[in-house]
């Protein structure tokens, strides 16, 4: 799997979220948290959909967009590299760090207890 750029995510997200979408959507969407132009989100979907990320349908004079990449398998991926690359492969590391860096809620950590309670149950 190609590894998204930052601004190549960005739209991935947008895409997840939308299930589909013009550039104009996705462009709105953006230029709402960020300042881009619209020629810059177009030339970015176009790179992505060469390089297999998106699907384009050209049937009607709006190009639609749907992402051709899952979710879960991108998440995976770059979990994956980030663990080897930035915590040195270590599982326990990157979630120590990454539950030091907001103060998870409640439920948050209720969710988490109940996900390590089934992985000592799996590994059993």
């Amino acid at each position: 799997m190609n590894k998204p750029t930052e601004a190549e995510l960005e739209i991935l997200s947008l895409l997840w979220q939308l299930k589909e979408a013009s550039v104009r959507q996705i462009h709105e969407r953006l230029a709402a948290v960020k300042d881009t132009g619209y020629t810059t989100t177009l030339k970015i979907m176009q790179i992505m959909h060469a390089k297999g990320m998106v699907e384009r349908d050209e049937t009607s004079r709006t190009h639609i967009y749907r992402p051709l990449v899952k979710q879960g398998d991108t998440q995976k991926s770059l979990l994956k590299n980030l663990m080897t690359t930035a915590f040195g492969g270590s599982t326990s590391t990157l979630v120590m760090q990454a539950l030091g860096q907001e103060k998870p809620s409640k439920a948050e950590i209720d969710e988490i207890r109940a996900f390590l309670d089934n992985l000592d149950n799996d590994n059993a």
